[in-house]
């Protein structure tokens, strides 16, 4: 079993900033790939941002240019670093992480979300 706490959502105005964390924990024998999803009221998750072990990432266009991932790998952790905020960034924010438990077992993972809501 794989776990994922998330962290650092809340209420900001446009223009303002976030940083998200997401701590992975349990039969962890590597963490491939970790990444942010978000969902707002009748719209479907979608990607925001991932991070691959090797550093290499890739962002929604949205958010090309404010949003930055990053990942601690001695402490399972990624985190969202979210600037200059628009209201339609609004949504509750989700960690994935895909990976191999110990047993060599494959795992996708969801944290159980964060909301973010930015002010006009």
């Amino acid at each position: 079993q794989v776990q994922l706490v998330e962290s650092g959502g809340g209420l900001v105005q446009a223009g303002g900033s976030l940083r998200l964390s997401c701590a992975a924990s349990g039969s962890i024998f590597r963490l491939n790939v970790m990444g942010w999803y978000r969902q707002s009221p009748g719209k479907q998750r979608e990607l925001v941002a991932t991070v691959t072990s090797g550093g290499s990432t890739n962002y929604t266009d949205s958010v090309k240019g404010r949003f930055t991932i990053f990942r601690d790998n001695a402490r399972n952790t990624v985190y969202l670093q979210m600037n200059s905020l628009k209201p339609e960034d609004t949504a509750v924010y989700y960690c994935n992480a895909v990976g191999l438990t110990y047993a060599y077992r494959r795992f996708d993972s969801w944290g159980q979300g964060t909301q973010v809501t930015v002010s006009s």
